[in-house]
């Protein structure tokens, strides 16, 4: 019986990749660098700010250094936080699905790769501040996805078993993070990668839309 339901943040419960291509661009302008098409981001994006910023350097000078990394992230970071909900978007039904879930007992968690003072900014104006129970985005000290450090913590502050939760993201990232921390899996198809994907990563239900997540675990 599935008790809580975690979620991916970007590409699955928002619709972010405008916003990350735009301040990834920003940066890249005040670097003195070409812009990446938006379209583009899709697969640099899921295993954090820092790694995004290593595949970002990688398309524009690939002779890139650790400095530069350093310089481009601090860039990036300073950006996101002047404006964290620039361009961002809920994905249709997400809100109705997320009230639906929390109104008949389920528990409801955010873990995302996107650092937690990005994450900080931004969730509890998307959502409010009691609509999930609780989130963490990207610190230091917890390995971040696919390692199933957070996904525990959070199984562990809810008071579940981890085959208790259900892993909900939009790529490989997620459902390797809830299936190597015992959970059940389901991938989302109107996010940044695709089902071949989800399903290749050990997806165990695969969501069209978000009501198909309710159908899942009520």
């Amino acid at each position: 019986m599935i008790k809580a339901c975690i979620f991916d943040l970007d590409g699955t419960l928002c619709n972010t990749l405008d916003s990350i291509a735009y301040f990834c661009n920003k940066t890249l302008d005040q670097l003195g660098y070409t812009n990446i098409p938006t379209k583009e981001y899709r697969n640099l994006v899921g295993h954090g700010a820092e790694q995004l910023i290593h595949n970002m350097l990688h398309i524009v000078h690939p002779t890139y250094t650790p400095e530069d990394v350093c310089t481009a992230k601090q860039i990036f970071m300073d950006f996101y936080k002047e404006d964290p909900l620039k361009c961002a978007k809920l994905y249709e039904d997400i809100l109705p699905l997320l009230q639906t879930l929390k109104a008949k007992g389920m528990l409801l968690a955010i873990l995302t790769n996107k650092p937690h003072s990005l994450a900080e900014l931004s969730i509890p104006k998307l959502f409010g501040e009691h609509l999930f129970d609780v989130w963490y985005g990207q610190r230091d000290e917890i390995p971040r996805k696919p390692a199933p450090d957070g996904a525990l913590m959070i199984a562990n502050e809810l008071s579940v078993k981890p085959n208790q939760c259900l892993f909900i993201g939009d790529s490989d990232v997620d459902m390797h993070t809830g299936n190597n921390a015992g959970m059940q899996t389901a991938g989302v198809l109107w996010g940044y990668r695709s089902e071949k994907e989800l399903l290749n990563a050990g997806a165990q239900m695969i969501a069209s839309t978000p009501w198909d997540i309710q159908n899942f675990v009520i």
